[in-house]
């Protein structure tokens, strides 16, 4: 007869082998999911635009986010990480990236949203090249699963352009 020990061995290895198939089939099955998310990025107004005493442009506005990301919601989704960037070119880079606004959208329920706020991080440039700077606003994602690998998508929004002069 077998041993109880041989036995535990047994009903755990069938027990994780069963929960590694559950979990293959959970990410598997993400790869048939078609998001859709849309979104709208409104700069309602520019707060203040200075020179800091270090020679760095900056930059407060007023946005208002709208978006809808339910599409990016399966079974297998845990939470997804939102954050809206500025992005712009200048002579000594060719992408500039700076986070705005950010935030973790938990569930279904919350993946609707709209928001009026001021940019949460600062927009800051090293040197004075936003001035009359055009730039597009960003909206990033990354979807975190359950199980399996994340995804990350982008929605680009253009047509943005900052003041000529400092207030």
């Amino acid at each position: 007869m077998h041993s109880f020990g041989y036995r535990a061995n047994a009903v755990v290895t069938f027990a994780v082998t069963i929960l590694a198939i559950m979990c293959a089939m959970a990410s598997f099955s993400d790869n048939f999911n078609s998001p859709s998310p849309t979104a709208h990025i409104q700069v309602l107004n520019i707060k203040w635009f200075q020179k800091q005493l270090h020679g760095n442009d900056e930059v407060s506005m007023t946005l208002n986010i709208s978006a809808d990301m339910q599409s990016l919601f399966t079974w297998n989704t845990k939470q997804v990480f939102v954050f809206v960037a500025a992005e712009y070119e200048t002579p000594k880079n060719s992408l500039n990236q700076i986070s705005l606004w950010d935030a973790i959208i938990p569930s279904k329920e919350n993946a609707r949203f709209s928001i009026h706020t001021v940019n949460k991080y600062r927009f800051i440039d090293q040197g004075s090249n936003l001035r009359g700077k055009e730039f597009n606003m960003t909206l990033h994602w990354h979807v975190m699963p359950k199980t399996g690998k994340m995804f990350a998508d982008k929605i680009v929004m253009s047509g943005y352009r900052l003041p000529e002069e400092y207030r």
